[in-house]
């Protein structure tokens, strides 16, 4: 790929053009939470790409109607949207098993499969290079990424299951992914609860403090409303036992993350599935934003698949993820659609920050080829939606297979030179916000 170059005076007016589209409403409204957002952004480049799916996109759009190895199925797959290489962690699935895989699907939709394995690949060339690796290092990191992938996709196009292509549980996970997934096995909701809640009276309600917010009554109704209209939503699985969803207490939160910055937000407390205390259930209510690949893809079916972005991101998620969260449902808020799912006590991020060995760095790479193709893989005819009728492994096989060499090169490439120009672009960033140049901050 070839990646624009206009100056950098050009270049931090593009930016600002594109933030506007992006994050204009929602800075306008809380301007606070944004500088917080930006202050994070300006830590690092990697943060900056984390905090700027929409800028990448922006740069993609000319791929939107071709380019290598898409066709008329490659480019309509499910897609995380943001795939980098912190958006991986552990959950608990429905099965009570702990598990490595892809998590945040926040900006999930369909799309060419390839621009999930670029942004993952320029997330890799950023990681690298804060870690003082070389270039040929980093070209080594993405090509075992991509073979991964590419050996993974093969064995799922050809029908393989179970052991053949293990996931990532404590049985079969080893290095950084064991020992996240060691750490989530350690934690307990009850240090979960303890960390957000205190016992009254001998009922347990929300803990003041600590970025919760008080409802008065209107809202509070407001947002009761909306989750009784959520359990409609939920799998028949999930429905065990109705005390399970008695909502105890809830409180309003302010999203200040890098990306949840001005999207209100709520905690609602349940009973679980038990009377004991220690059973309770955390869960959040968030309004989901606008994915940034959305602006960039017209297909007008994809475009009417969905509700509104909280039905987006609930049915994007459960068509990419193998298994689940058990409370993953959606509503409205407002007008606005709602991401709803459980506060989970058994999520751990992936922690690059002690990955420094070239060995234990490109294990790690290569098992995230594998999950990013099973994600794939997992989207397809097979999960139950009709948006991709057709079988996505066998269609980017198929595709990848007319190249093979160019299919590594070309992430190869787009590594370095996306790498090399978001490094660029977070200076301009953090010259435009220190010296006041971001509108409405």
């Amino acid at each position: 790929m070839s990646v624009p170059q206009p100056t950098a005076a050009e270049r931090g007016e593009q930016i600002l053009g594109v933030f506007d589209t992006a994050f204009g409403e929602l800075l306008a409204a809380d301007p606070a939470a944004f500088r917080v957002k930006f202050r994070k952004m300006a830590g690092s480049a990697f943060a900056f790409y984390r905090g700027t799916a929409c800028l990448f996109y922006e740069d993609l759009e000319e791929e939107a109607l071709g380019g290598p190895f898409l066709d008329g199925r490659t480019g309509r797959v499910w897609i995380h949207g943001d795939l980098h290489a912190e958006n991986f962690g552990t959950y608990m699935d429905a099965n009570g098993r702990l598990i490595f895989n892809v998590n945040d699907f926040d900006e999930a939709y369909v799309g060419p499969f390839t621009w999930d394995l670029k942004r993952l690949a320029a997330s890799l060339a950023l990681i690298g290079y804060a870690k003082a690796l070389s270039d040929a290092q980093i070209t080594h990191l993405v090509r075992v990424y991509a073979a991964a992938y590419r050996e993974r996709i093969h064995a799922l196009a050809g029908g393989a299951q179970g052991d053949e292509v293990p996931g990532f549980t404590l049985e079969t996970a080893d290095g950084a992914l064991l020992g996240a997934l060691r750490q989530a096995r350690a934690m307990t909701r009850f240090g979960l609860l303890d960390s957000m809640t205190a016992v009254r009276e001998y009922e347990r309600r929300f803990a003041p403090g600590g970025g919760a917010i008080e409802l008065d009554a209107a809202t509070r109704y407001k947002v009761l409303t909306a989750f009784d209209a959520y359990l409609e939503t939920l799998p028949e699985a999930s429905r065990v036992r109705p005390d399970s969803y008695r909502v105890k207490d809830v409180v309003g939160r302010r999203g200040i993350g890098i990306g949840s910055a001005g999207l209100p937000s709520y905690n609602l407390l349940l009973e679980g599935h038990s009377d004991a205390l220690e059973n309770d259930v955390v869960i959040y209510m968030k309004q989901a934003q606008t994915p940034a690949v959305s602006r960039h893809v017209t297909d007008p079916e994809v475009r009417g698949y969905f509700r509104h972005e909280g039905h987006r991101t609930v049915i994007s998620q459960r068509a990419l993820q193998a298994h689940a969260d058990p409370w993953l449902g959606w509503t409205e808020l407002d007008g606005s659609g709602q991401l709803v799912a459980e506060v989970s006590p058994y999520a751990v991020d992936l922690d690059w920050s002690d990955i420094d060995d070239p060995q234990d760095i490109a294990a790690t790479v290569a098992d995230l080829g594998r999950a990013t193709a099973t994600m794939h893989a997992a989207a397809d005819e097979s999960s139950g939606h009709s948006l991709v009728a057709f079988s996505t492994e066998r269609a980017i096989d198929a595709a990848i297979a007319a190249d093979e060499e160019g299919f590594t090169e070309l992430l190869v490439d787009f590594a370095h030179a996306y790498g090399a120009r978001a490094r660029e672009d977070h200076q301009i960033f953090v010259d435009l916000f220190r010296n006041g140049r971001i509108p409405g901050l």
